[in-house]
């Protein structure tokens, strides 16, 4: 749990949501509207940040009792401090929200601090957190990933690493990237033919076509080896939330 200040330009803020960004939310949320389009106007918005008391302990002491021994802890003066939740797969997450009704929504308690988005997503970084949440309770909630939270905290434009690839809604992995995978994988000795895809589990999955007859042990090098070379890679860490491989004997 750590602190954040307001800035002073939103003194005057009368906690509403800006309503481009709730129109965004809204088609993300309902109908799979572009969530590159909803970072775009994080980038230029305030949010919400929530900080909740905390009852900090100062000391522990003994204290004879008819029981024997108990302990018993000094209280200091509550602090307040942002905190993270928990995302569907286990990281760690910054909730921020469009207006104090959505904050109210989550928890009554909490003390709404304006931020621009850009200053909450570096907080975030900072704290080793990997993903913000705008919105946890609705009306219309985002998961912005790793990656975006990255170019926010650095005010660059976030470049999805799945684009659409039809009018039907299906997406593909962008060119860049899927050289990028490419070019990390195919050098690694038993490696015949690499490619990236749609994950199933993952952001995008790397789909290896090995030499057949590798026992175990040899398996085991070649996906280290493919692992190292891809985390070494600065397309895929900057633009690939989450892989996963997939092997197959080649033909």
């Amino acid at each position: 749990m750590k602190s954040i200040q307001p800035t002073s330009q939103f003194a005057g803020d009368d906690g509403t949501a800006d309503p481009e960004l709730a129109r965004l939310l809204h088609a993300h949320a309902d109908s799979g509207g572009s969530l590159q389009d909803v970072v775009r106007r994080l980038a230029t918005t305030r949010v919400l940040v929530p900080v909740l008391a905390e009852l900090a302990v100062a000391d522990v002491v003994e204290h004879e009792g008819p029981s024997g021994t108990q302990e018993l802890h000094v209280d200091k003066e509550a602090a307040a401090g942002v905190v993270a939740i928990e995302a569907p797969d286990g990281r760690r997450a910054l909730p921020v929200f469009t207006s104090v009704d959505a904050m109210r929504a989550w928890r009554a308690d909490a003390r709404p601090v304006p931020v621009e988005a850009a200053r909450a997503a570096l907080s975030a970084v900072s704290e080793d957190w990997s993903l913000l949440v705008v919105d946890p309770a609705g009306p219309a909630t985002a998961l912005v990933p790793r990656p975006a939270v990255w170019a926010l905290a650095q005010g660059h434009e976030w470049r999805p690493a799945l684009v659409p690839s039809g009018p039907d809604g299906t997406v593909e992995v962008d060119a860049e990237v899927a050289s990028a995978v490419a070019d990390a994988a195919a050098p690694v000795q038993h490696v015949v033919r690499a490619h990236a895809e749609r994950g199933r589990r993952a952001e995008v999955a790397v789909v290896l076509a090995l030499d057949p007859g590798l026992d175990r042990a040899g398996l085991d090098r070649v996906l280290a080896q493919v692992n190292a070379r891809l985390g070494a890679s600065a397309v895929i860490s900057s633009r690939v939330d989450s892989l996963e491989l997939r092997v197959g004997a080649a033909r």
